[in-house]
Formats: structure tokens, C-alpha cells, sequence
């Protein structure tokens, strides 16, 4: 699907990140394997340190702090936007929705539109839809994207699959309604035949959450998880990775006329540093137009991956610099998206601890 829209603009950025921090050295007596497997395995995935939550920090938690840090240092007029649109998987609640939780922490006007989007790694850019088609109704003209993720709780500490890739935190995008005729396109594909490549197995209506299904039991590579963790089949998610963002890549410059040289940087989803290596180097993309630097440093945060590569790796030049970028995410669903924009004089562009 190739959607299109006009009159639209990211007007700022801004990344909030738990403050606690784990090193993937730390955690490997954990895992049920030799000390130095982990570390060969570490340095081929690019495992470094990650930032997660504490127990009692939700989804809401992180949101709510962020969009009070712009409020307050007057980056984000509280009465200037319509609307609010979260992505998540890890939401505070089966009922009610975590954006109207966000909108009551903050005493929101009743006619700010609350939405939650269940996206995980392609958040970023199916948001980034959601709020261009509020933007086009005529009565919006500010939207307030957040992507958060707090999925460090549902992974098992001795899946060494998982366990160190998974970051929490979140992002909030402001998206607004301007006179620049410039089109943004957007390249969103989904195959749901492949939804079970990762999953979490146990905990909704479909498959309620008991005693037996929080039981840990080994897999094949040798891992510990229970129903109730996520678990990824990384071989077939690889495999995807590497066949279908590539094909929807060419589609993309086949419909639009450009080939690779004509973006600054491929801010694309961060699942791990080797994938995304392997990802550049069959494009043939440079390093540094495809940052892969997020996953070591702060883990792979879901939908959060690539608002935060945006802010570690633009930051105050996007404040006063034009860059032509293609945004990218892919994974669960199984889904796989592209945009095609333009950031350039943000209001913010930064990264805060909460």
C-alpha cells in the first residue's frame, strides 16, 4: 500500500529513557550457557548496555513525564494539540485505553481524541499514519504521537534469545498541519500469516494467564522462558528482514523515481546491531546513513527504536538542518513499512532520563 499526504511536518522530537541501566556482562551468569559463548555471541549481536524500567513504571509513567517536561519548559502548548495517538504493546491496562489515562494524568480538554494503537516495531510509522489521516480531517491541527514500550517485563531473565536485546522507554513526535506542498509518502505492508514469529504466548482472552502457563521450560538452543514471556523466532524474523524491507525499498524507488543516494540517512527500526549491518550492507548503504547504534547502547525498544535513533543521532542539528530521510520499521505483525520525509528547523530534538 502507498499512501500520500501533503501539508504535513514533524515539528519535534523527544526521547525519555528509564535511568536504569543493565550491561549484557552482568546479566550472562543467567543465561544456561558458558561464559565465553555468551561473550562471542555478545560481540557478534552488538549486546552492550540497555535501559529498563523498574516494577512499578508503566507505560502512562514514562508518557506522562515527558509531555510535562515539554509543558513545562514550554516546548508544548497543553491546549494547542487535538489529539493524541499512542502505540504501544505493553499497555497499563486491559480496559481503559492508556492514552485517556495519559490525557486524565494531564487534565486534558474532553475534546483532545485519545487513541492506542497496537504496533510494535513498525509504531513508529503506522503512528506517523493515524496522525497524518487526523491532520487531514480539518478540525485537527496538532497531533501528539507517543510510542512507549515497557516489554523488559515480559521477557524471561534466562532467555539469552531475548533477554538482551530488550529496552523499555518512549518518544513522543509532534506532527502538525503547515503550507510546505511537499509529499510524504508511505510504504506500509502487512502479512499476518507470519504474526506468530513473535508473540507472547499466554496472557489474553485468548490464552488467560494461570499458574501452569508461568512455568519456565527449556527450548532447543537451551533457554528458559514461560507462556507468559515473548519469544521470537529469529531465524524466520532475519530471513523477513532481509527479503522483504530490501523489496519494499526498490518499490520505493521505483515508484518515486529516486534510488538510495537521494536520502541523508535510513533511520530505520533497531531489532540488533548485526541485523541491521547485514541489512546495509545487502543495500548497499553506509554505515552512517543507517545508524545502528541504538541497540547496544539502550536496547531495542519496540516501536521507541526509531524516534530515539532520530534524536542519539540528529539532535540539536535537526533544530537548524534540513535532512532527506526514509523512516523504517519491520518486524512483529509480521509488518514492514517505509516513509519518505523531510525533518528539517525541529522546535526539539532530544533524549531525557526519567
Amino acid at each position: 500500500m502507498h499512501l500520500k499526504f501533503k501539508n504535513k511536518k514533524i515539528t519535534g522530537i523527544l526521547s525519555v529513557l528509564p535511568s536504569n541501566e543493565i550491561n549484557y556482562l552482568d546479566e550472562i551468569g543467567n543465561y544456561n550457557f558458558s561464559e565465553k559463548q555468551s561473550i562471542k555471541l555478545g560481540k557478534i549481536m552488538g549486546y552492550g548496555s540497555r535501559r529498563i524500567v523498574n516494577s512499578n513504571t508503566s507505560v502512562s509513567d514514562l508518557c506522562t513525564y515527558g509531555l510535562n517536561y515539554l509543558f513545562d519548559n514550554n516546548l508544548l502548548d497543553k491546549n494547542s494539540f487535538q489529539s493524541i495517538v499512542l502505540c504501544t504493546q505493553s499497555p497499563d491496562h486491559f480496559i481503559p485505553a492508556t492514552s485517556n489515562i495519559i490525557a486524565g494524568n494531564l487534565n486534558l480538554s474532553d475534546d483532545v481524541i485519545c487513541l492506542d494503537i497496537n504496533q510494535g516495531c513498525a509504531g513508529f510509522e503506522v503512528g506517523l499514519m493515524q496522525s497524518f489521516m487526523l491532520l487531514d480531517t480539518g478540525a485537527i491541527n496538532k497531533v501528539v504521537l507517543l510510542n512507549a514500550d515497557v516489554l523488559s517485563k515480559k521477557v524471561s531473565i534466562k532467555d539469552r534469545n531475548s533477554r538482551p536485546l530488550v529496552g523499555d522507554g518512549a518518544s513522543i513526535t509532534i506532527i502538525e498541519n503547515c503550507e510546505n506542498d511537499e509529499t510524504i509518502d508511505i510504504f506500509l505492508k502487512m502479512d499476518g500469516s507470519g504474526a506468530l514469529s513473535l508473540q507472547i504466548p499466554a496472557g489474553g482472552f485468548k490464552f488467560p494467564s494461570d499458574e501452569k502457563t508461568s512455568e519456565l521450560v527449556q527450548d532447543a538452543a537451551g533457554n528458559y522462558r514461560s507462556l507468559n514471556d515473548l519469544v521470537m523466532k529469529g531465524d524466520e524474523v532475519f530471513n523477513f528482514v532481509q527479503t522483504k524491507v530490501p523489496e519494499l525499498l526498490y518499490e520505493m524507488f521505483e515508484k518515486l523515481k529516486i534510488d538510495k543516494s537521494f536520502f541523508d540517512y535510513y533511520f530505520f527500526h533497531q531489532p540488533n546491531k548485526f541485523m541491521l549491518e547485514k541489512l546495509a550492507e545487502k543495500l548497499e548503504i553506509p554505515y552512517e546513513k543507517m545508524p545502528n547504534n541504538i541497540c547496544e547502547k539502550y536496547g531495542n525498544g519496540s516501536n521507541n527504536t526509531v524516534p530515539l535513533t532520530i534524536c542519539e543521532n540528529l539532535g540539536k542539528s535537526s533544530l537548524k538542518g534540513s535532512y532527506k530521510v526514509c523512516l523504517g520499521g519491520f518486524g512483529v505483525g509480521l509488518t514492514w513499512s517505509l516513509i519518505n520525509c523531510k525533518l528539517e528547523n525541529l522546535e526539539f530534538c532530544e533524549i531525557i532520563n526519567y
